[in-house]
């Protein structure tokens, strides 16, 4: 099978905008083509060029940390922009599918229903874990993209490796895309180091998490230099701004920093999920910086932590989670703070 074979024709054959960096990306120049401000920005700053519509700078520096070829990354307004393309660049409106594994990330369905694409699904186990033989019972001839979110939303385990890559191998001819917004809260290494053996392998990450700069916007794709291509042909031209480029920049020179965050979010995790036993019914394993934690009278705990402005995530109406509230790991402070509330709670 060619890669291309996973793509929709009309995107093969499409002919993207050319903007005017796509002309001529040096730096230095008289530069008279994209109907810019010559002196600068009204805030003084130097905003009034447009920025590298491929994140060229970005793509080498990042290529290093992760082991792959720049031409394999695709950089995003978030992970959401690269879930919306790749619907749009394989699934055909009011013809074909894509096959989920609730409960999982929202936006999957999200972007498929604005699309008008249908949904398969196969669900996870109580345990939250794939069962290979209900994927592929729900798998049909339109379903063009395989959705696994791992370490998964809202559960936070790591779904089983070995199953992922069944699922992997048995259908080259379809797209199956690991979301791994949370692996490196995970002690499973990523499948970015799966892409050179599997075309049809897509691996979605994120700077929102561990590299906490979610007020950033950045998301990633590492996949076969094809699919990168077809995914920049469709994108908007300069879908990521100069400024975010920029702090991408500094951010990828400060990786022992995210590191950091990383081991400290894990020992607060693990300190929570040790004080929420004697107050929960179940606390699900995690991989990731949130806990799964079935309550009590868990929507009215909710709503009264909600009074308190102790915000947290109600997930007792999503399949396999009837009682379940999703808490994402704060500072030691905030973790004190919510085991208050929930202790007060319960004594009222």
């Amino acid at each position: 099978m060619e890669v291309l074979d996973l793509i929709r024709p009309i995107f093969v054959k499409l002919t993207p905008y050319s903007s005017a960096r796509d002309e001529y990306s040096g730096k230095e120049g008289v530069f008279l083509d994209a109907n810019e401000n010559p002196f600068s920005s009204v805030t003084g700053e130097s905003f009034n060029r447009y920025p590298d519509p491929y994140q060229w700078a970005c793509k080498e520096k990042l290529a290093k940390i992760k082991g792959v070829k720049p031409e394999q990354i695709f950089l995003g307004n978030g992970s959401d922009e690269a879930i919306d393309h790749l619907i749009r660049i394989t699934c055909t409106p009011k013809e074909d599918n894509i096959l989920i594994l609730p409960p999982t990330y929202g936006m999957y369905k999200v972007c498929a229903d604005i699309q008008e694409v249908g949904i398969q699904e196969a669900p996870l186990t109580e345990d939250f874990e794939i069962d290979p033989d209900t994927v592929f019972d729900s798998i049909n001839t339109a379903t063009k993209i395989i959705w696994i979110c791992s370490p998964n939303n809202p559960s936070g385990n790591s779904l089983d490796r070995e199953a992922i890559l069944q699922i992997v191998k048995a259908f080259p001819h379809k797209m199956v895309v690991v979301d791994e917004a949370y692996v490196d809260f995970s002690s499973e290494p990523s499948f970015i180091q799966e892409l050179d053996k599997y075309p049809n392998l897509v691996v979605i990450q994120t700077f929102s998490k561990a590299w906490g700069m979610a007020g950033l916007r950045i998301g990633t794709a590492y996949a076969h230099p094809e699919i990168i291509k077809i995914l920049n042909k469709v994108k908007y031209p300069y879908n990521l701004n100069q400024l975010t480029q920029a702090k991408l920049l500094e951010s990828l020179d400060k990786e022992e920093q995210k590191n950091t965050y990383v081991k400290e979010i894990l020992a607060l995790r693990d300190q929570l999920e040790e004080s929420l036993k004697p107050l929960a019914e179940k606390i699900f394993p995690s991989q990731s910086n949130m806990l799964l934690v079935r309550f009590k009278d868990a929507k009215a705990l909710f709503h009264y932590l909600l009074g308190q402005k102790v915000i947290i995530r109600d997930r007792t109406s999503v399949i396999l989670c009837k009682d379940c509230l999703r808490i994402t790991i704060g500072t030691a402070e905030e973790n004190k703070i919510l085991l208050e509330k929930i202790e007060e709670f319960y004594k009222k």
